[in-house]
Parts: C-alpha cells; structure tokens; sequence
C-alpha cells in the first residue's frame, strides 16, 4: 500500500474511532457544486458557484429560473412563514420564487422545510462568514426530529457571504434579482454509459437513515436491475470498514466491533456494547454481501445483488434476532448463487490476516481525482462524483440519467416521471414535416436537440433546425421523399427518383423544380412531337396523343404517318425475303456438306488400295537385283 493511502486510512481510523468513543465528528468530503447565473439586475450579471445541499432534490441534469426574495420577517427561516403572514408561491405567469435565508440559529434542513411549506420553490443560504463553501448536510437524528427530512423536495444551496450581501444590497435598492440555477454539469457525462457506486450498510438498527437505505434499495430494485441488465450501468456496491489503531487493539471496543484482529471494524449497532449485535457482526454480515457481489458479478448476474440485500432486509432484521449467518445462507440458496465461493471469499473472519475484498474497500474509501473521502453513510457516487440530496428513486434516477452523453441515454430516462418531452411543444422548434408526421426534434433528459431523423431505414440530410431532405434508396417511400407527386384519371406522376441520393427531378413532360410544382408541357403547341403533315396532335396531362388523317398509321419512333397497306405488303415481303434466303442457304450448305464427304471417302479409298497394289499414277519400283555382265 502506498504511504499515502495508509495515512489517509489512519486520517479516517481515528476519525472514526473518536466518532466510537465519543460520538460525533464531522467527515470529510468533497464539496459537490453547482453553477448559480445571475441574470439581473445588469450590475451582478454573471456566474458564480454554490454548494449543493445533502438533502432535498437537486434537478440534476436540469436548471431552474427564479426570482429572489429575502424575507421582511423571519430571515434565517427558522420558524414557519406563515406565522409571519408570508408566502412565496409562485403567481400565474410570475417567476418561482427562491428564499433567500441568513445562515444560523437552527438546522439547514429546517430553513429548507420551512421555506418550501412557505411555497418557495428553491432555497439559497447565505453564509455568516467568509469560508470556502460548504455542505449544507442533515443533522445528527438524535439531536432533532427527523420526520421531515424525507420529505424535503426543493433544492437547497449554499452561496458565499459575499454574494448574498450583493443580493440583499440589490433588493434593497428595489432592484428584481433573477437567478438561474444549472445543475447540468453537477454530474460528468462522459459516455454512454454511466458508473456508479452505492456506500451503504447491512445494519438496520440505526434509525431513520438505515429506513431510508432499505427503502431506497426496495424502490429502486427495478430500475437499477433493468440498466444493469442492458448495459447501460456499471454498478459496484461498497461498504465502510476502518481499522482500530494499535493502541486500542485489546480495549473491549476492539474486540466486539472488529475482525480479522483489528483490521476491519464497524460501530456497534446499538451504540450499546453490552446488548444486542456487535459491530464485528454488522462487518461480517458487510462482508457477506460484497462477497455475493463479487460471486454473481463473476457469473455475469450482478444484479441479483439487489434482490439479496433486498430480500435479507426483509427476512433477517436485527428486530426479530435473525441477523445470523443462517439466514443469509438461505436467501443466498433461494437466489441460487455459489454459496461455496461465497464462503471462500469471506474467509475466517479471526484470523491474523488480511481479507482482500476488506483491504480493498478500505483503499477505495479514498478519495482520488475529484471524488473526496467517503466517510458517512449512505454515499452515492455517479460518475465519480458524489451525490447530494434525498436518496429517492425518482431523485437518484434523475442523478444517473444526467450521467449519460446527450441523446444516449436509456428509455427510462425519457419516461414522463423523470424529465418533460420539450419535442412536444411547437416540435422544440426543430424543422417538421407535418404531411408525413416527422421531426428533427429528439428529446434528451437535458432538453433537446434537432437532429434530422433516420426514418424506416431511410436517412435525412440537413440542419435539422429549417431543413431535412430525405436521401438514398428508398428515400421516395417517405413523404415521396419531400419532392412533388401528383394524380389525375387514375394516373400518378412524381418527381422523386429512387435512384438518386437526393434531389428532385420533374419528369418526363413536365416542366418544374420538382419540390412544389412541375406543370405539364404541351407538346403539340411547343411543336415538339406529332408535326409531320398528316399528324393531328393533342395535348395530354403528362404526355400527348398523336393521330393521322386518311387512314393512315402513325409511327411514334420516327413521328410519321404510314400507309398500312403498304406496311403489311412490304411487311410480307420482307418475310417471303427471309424464308428464300434461309432455304438458299441451306441448299448451299448441303451441296458443300456432299462435297467434302465425296472427297473425303475417295482419299481413304486410294490409301487403302496403295497398300495392296501400285496406283496407275505411281511410278514403277526399280529392281536392285541385276545380273552382272559377263557373269557366269
């Protein structure tokens, strides 16, 4: 491990210690902003950060235009308005309001849950110091009544002093401040895919905030199942563990909320270590259900890590004393996941030994690049950037959705529960054809874009905003390809051609720019066909009719008129011609035939005889045996 890794696990071990023994410290973590744009008055025009609060839901992916008011009453939002007689909301046709409120006195969540019963639809907090900002996160459950902070749903920031003194200034001066907060780069998107990453905790006896991670993994069971199933996420659930220092090793505070000797603790789930379940046990029981991650990410059902947590929540709580290794191992038969390999992965949880899949929990606590330390409970990290808000189906969904590269993100993040179709409205003023019901309008969880459509296989061409041309084959299916077509007396004439990449081209006997008109050409007033002497011509829609006079027949192809007599005498003729020649020319072929087997018969007749005997045409063969002269 390297030196800097182990001392930022020392940094959160005694952190985490003192939060044992004493009960409260304050983690560290990386503040997540967004962007807050003044749009007026004039003199504060511009773009200034500010500080996403831990609580409420923030419209990842989205903005959100308001006006500012700074109460006459009640600054610091710590009591109800309308003790006050205030109300902020929103007029028809006016800007939603966002309250402005004086950091102090009482809970950032109260001043939220104030301000939005006031009807506000947003919160700003200004700081009482000049500090880098903030997280605005929930209070402690056992110091304040925590039924309210589920059901906080605006969003909160918190701005600089300096910045809401500008804002107070400018409102006093009876100037309109008008704010836009963008939350569309909250999130980095860089693909189209998005990697998160979910801290939570098997115990389920630590108040409202262990309710709200079950409940948040029962709803969000299907939904996080369907985008891990199509690849659309990467997925990896994480548990907080922490080492106890040395020092501590043999103290009884160790021993009950430690495995493995010491190296991988959590707090006592009770905060009462002389009843109940342990903090080693909660640890085991952490480790058990990364174990069964790492098994069903293996066999290439990550998924099922959600109906096991799910399902063990449901059948071994603490409450009812079935928070036992048993049990687990019945949930983990009924999904049918290696309860072998799960075993072997969780090791022997008393042994003077590191578990690799513990030692790697601890290393990605963390913090790298722009993601800080994880050190409270539950985290959600998107896109290696920390969540903040409510941790509700609907928000978190929102979160993931504003993760994924415009125009790539999954159906569900289209749905009307999550974000506003924009292309329902005047088309999102992309260009349309209403004729074939067609827009470059695509809608995105961001907004919009005007991108020409890709329509049965058929590609359009354009800006997308004033114009798209269908192109390629098959482009004159659609719409006629956006050229002219026309029908008259069962006849149908258009200007598109299939085999054209794109274009429109009147066609024959019409005369136009193939778009909007092509008109019919008269060919018998232009004189260009049907103008021999004895041709009457007559003009057609798309074409022309041409007849003659006297009985005589008219010849397209030469425009000229015929006697038809004289063609079927001549055509008879020209038969006769063909049938004699043919015959000619087999006689001939016959006679040639004959004399070549004539010839061909007597050459194999003589050579055979001029084996036998000397032909009158050979000469004689002389003798070579002669009697010499005066031999005896």
């Amino acid at each position: 491990m390297r030196v800097e890794e182990r001392l930022g696990l020392v940094r959160l071990a005694v952190a985490v210690w003192l939060l044992l023994l004493w009960g409260g410290c304050e983690g560290r973590f990386v503040v997540q902003k967004n962007s807050l744009k003044v749009t007026s008055p004039n003199s504060m025009k511009g773009a200034h950060e500010c500080a996403i609060g831990n609580f409420g839901v923030p419209q990842y992916g989205g903005t959100l235009v308001g006006t500012v008011v700074y109460p006459s009453a009640n600054q610091h939002a710590c009591k109800e308005f309308r003790e006050f007689d205030l109300s902020f909301k929103t007029k028809p046709g006016g800007l939603p309001v966002f309250v402005l409120a004086d950091r102090g006195d009482c809970y950032f969540t109260l001043k939220a849950w104030n301000a939005q019963n006031g009807g506000a639809a947003a919160i700003l907090v200004a700081d009482d110091r000049e500090e880098p900002l903030i997280t605005m996160d929930v209070p402690e459950e056992q110091k304040a009544d925590a039924d309210y902070l589920e059901k906080i749903t605006i969003p909160s920031a918190l701005i600089r002093k300096n910045l809401g003194d500008s804002i107070k200034k400018a409102l006093s001066g009876g100037n309109m401040v008008n704010l836009n907060l963008d939350w569309t780069e909250a999130l980095p998107h860089p693909d189209e895919r998005v990697e998160y990453e979910f801290w939570t905790n098997s115990n389920d006896e630590c108040g409202p905030k262990c309710d709200g991670q079950i409940d948040f993994v029962k709803n969000f069971k299907g939904a996080a199942q369907i985008l891990e199933q199509k690849g659309y996420t990467q997925f990896t659930p994480h548990y907080i563990t922490w080492f106890c220092p040395e020092a501590f090793l043999l103290s009884k505070q160790c021993k009950s909320q430690c495995i493995n000797h010491g190296r991988y603790c959590a707090p006592d789930p009770e905060q009462d270590f002389s009843r109940g379940y342990d903090g080693k046990d909660v640890v085991v029981q952490n480790l058990r259900q990364a174990c069964f991650f790492k098994v069903a990410n293996e066999s290439g059902k990550p998924w099922l890590w959600w109906d096991y947590v799910a399902d063990f929540s449901i059948r071994c709580p603490m409450k009812e004393k079935k928070y036992t290794k048993e049990c687990a191992e019945q949930v983990i038969k009924s999904l049918g996941v290696d309860l072998k390999k799960i075993d072997e992965c969780i090791g022997n949880p008393d042994a003077d030994e590191n578990n690799p899949v513990l030692k790697a929990e601890q290393e990605a606590q963390i913090g790298k690049g722009a993601r800080g330390d994880v050190t409270i409970l539950p985290t959600l990290v998107i896109n290696n950037g920390q969540y903040r808000g409510k941790l509700d189906r609907i928000a978190v969904l929102k979160a993931i959705c504003s993760g994924f590269q415009e125009t790539t993100e999954p159906a569900i993040c289209l749905s009307q529960e999550i974000e506003t179709n924009e292309c329902l409205e005047n088309y999102g003023g992309c260009w349309q054809d209403e004729t074939a019901n067609i827009s470059a309008c695509r809608d995105t969880f961001r907004g919009r874009v005007c991108e020409c459509p890709t329509v049965q296989n058929v590609k359009f061409v354009g800006d997308g905003y004033t114009h798209c041309e269908a192109s390629g084959a098959l482009r004159c299916e659609i719409n006629n390809g956006g050229c002219w077509k026309e029908s008259r007396n069962g006849k149908t004439y258009s200007a598109c051609i299939d085999d054209h990449t794109k274009g429109c081209k009147c066609p024959h006997g019409f005369r136009g720019d193939g778009v909007n008109s092509c008109d019919d050409v008269d060919e018998c007033k232009e004189k260009l066909a049907c103008q021999c002497p004895e041709c009457k011509c007559k003009n057609v829609w798309g074409s022309y009719e041409c007849s003659c006079s006297g009985g005589l027949l008219y010849m397209q192809e030469h425009d000229m008129c015929i006697n038809k007599n004289t063609r079927t005498e001549y055509s008879w003729g020209f038969i006769w011609t063909i049938i004699l020649g043919l015959a000619a020319a087999g006689v001939a072929g016959y006679a040639v035939y004959k004399y070549r087997i004539r010839r061909y018969m007597d050459s194999e007749i003589r050579a055979i005889m001029a084996q036998y005997m000397p032909l009158d045409n050979q000469g004689e063969i002389p003798s070579h045996t002669h009697a010499s002269r005066g031999s005896v």
